[in-house]
């Protein structure tokens, strides 16, 4: 596309928009809001950031490692008097830490671009800069669209044409640990929550589900994290799950065994997803027929922009979709919440096992994801 006609079709969007914004009544926003959808567009796009350690309220344990803390660096991009904020989660098993985020957002440079509505070419360039890297182009990718909603002054779930009322119940998850523990963690949940969701692919598994059935009935989503060796085990796993009430299986096996996966796909009663085997928009194509559907997490795959790109293109293969999440503030999870209508399943309940969250924003009612009408992701800071 030459740089001429790339500059008419940035006009004419901008040109729309605004009249779009004039349409909207004044009284159906805040009055902030209203103000906020008309900046100058003389500012200069800025870019900061920090780290900062989430504290999690219980021991976090899953199939192969257990922690109590969760390292993230924190993004703002401000923009003519606005502010738009992200985030980069780092689970250790994810490869990426404080400083290799940091040290990757020390080369972005925004100041190359006139608006934040070239989210397009912003968000190439920012993938382009090295390899890997995800959730620090996350950090980038949410705070820009939190950003751009803003000047819009309307949620990105709007924007996408999405009805916020169609959000599913987020799952709440219970991580491995003893019988006892376990019973606990599930009677203060199960009150709160429509669906669990149950971490196993331990030597406990059968215990641990059975400790939960002595508490309650609700149904069970189940995430083996590659914990499974053997396909026959795992299957017969599946099988002993589905009749206890549980409804969906994530990652039964390694990533590496992709054939072994789509074996058991094939003779499970109950709906197979990719996690650790699924990353990225390319990865669509290579996993169908292998699993039912696939699980976008920002963090994997690089923000709101490709988890957009992946719902449409997941859709097209005939694939469910699920949205999830790693240990997050509600900055990355209400970012997350903007999909939610348009999925099959969601795990969104990263925030709800932190004590020190930074922000407000999508919330649960009776175990339901609750989006507000906040402009860009929907959030402000506590």
């Amino acid at each position: 596309m030459t740089h001429s006609r790339r500059h008419f079709l940035k006009q004419t969007m901008l040109s729309t928009l605004g009249a779009g914004l004039a349409a909207i009544a004044p009284h159906s926003l805040p009055a902030q809001t209203v103000k906020s959808a008309q900046p100058t567009g003389k500012g200069k796009l800025k870019l900061a950031y920090r780290p900062y350690d989430l504290q999690l309220r219980h021991v976090f344990t899953i199939a192969n490692s257990s922690r109590t803390t969760t390292p993230v660096v924190l993004t703002e991009i401000t923009y003519d008097g606005l502010t738009g904020y992200g985030e980069a989660s780092l689970p250790p098993y994810l490869g990426e830490t404080q400083a290799s985020v940091i040290e990757f957002l020390k080369k972005v440079d925004l100041g190359a671009f006139n608006s934040p509505f070239e989210l397009e070419d912003i968000l190439e360039y920012v993938d382009r800069i090295a390899e890997n890297n995800t959730a620090a182009k996350a950090a980038i990718d949410i705070a820009l669209h939190d950003l751009t909603g803003k000047i819009m002054g309307q949620p990105w779930h709007r924007i996408w044409g999405l009805d916020k009322s169609k959000a599913p119940s987020t799952t709440f998850t219970i991580g491995i640990d003893t019988a006892e523990v376990v019973k606990q963690k599930t009677r203060e949940a199960a009150p709160l929550y429509n669906i669990l969701k149950v971490k196993l692919g331990r030597d406990n598994d059968k215990e641990i589900i059975d400790a939960i059935r002595t508490v309650t009935d609700k149904p069970i989503a189940i995430d083996a994290n590659q914990g499974w060796k053997d396909k026959h085990y795992a299957l017969d796993m599946i099988h002993w799950l589905y009749e206890r009430g549980i409804v969906m299986i994530e990652q039964p096996m390694s990533k590496h065994r992709l054939d072994d996966i789509a074996w058991i796909t094939e003779r499970s009663p109950l709906p197979i997803f990719a996690d650790e085997s699924f990353q990225r928009l390319t990865d669509v194509s290579k996993l169908k027929g292998a699993f039912t559907g696939v699980n976008i997490k920002l963090m994997k795959c690089t923000g709101m922009r490709e988890a957009h790109k992946i719902l449409t293109v997941a859709r097209a293969a005939g694939m469910s979709v699920m949205i999830g999440c790693m240990t997050e503030t509600s900055c990355a999870i209400s970012a997350a919440a903007q999909l939610s209508p348009a999925v099959d399943w969601a795990d969104l309940d990263g925030n709800l096992l932190i004590s020190n969250d930074l922000y407000a924003g999508t919330t649960v009612v009776d175990g339901k994801l609750t989006l507000n009408d906040l402009p860009g992701i929907g959030i402000h800071k506590l």
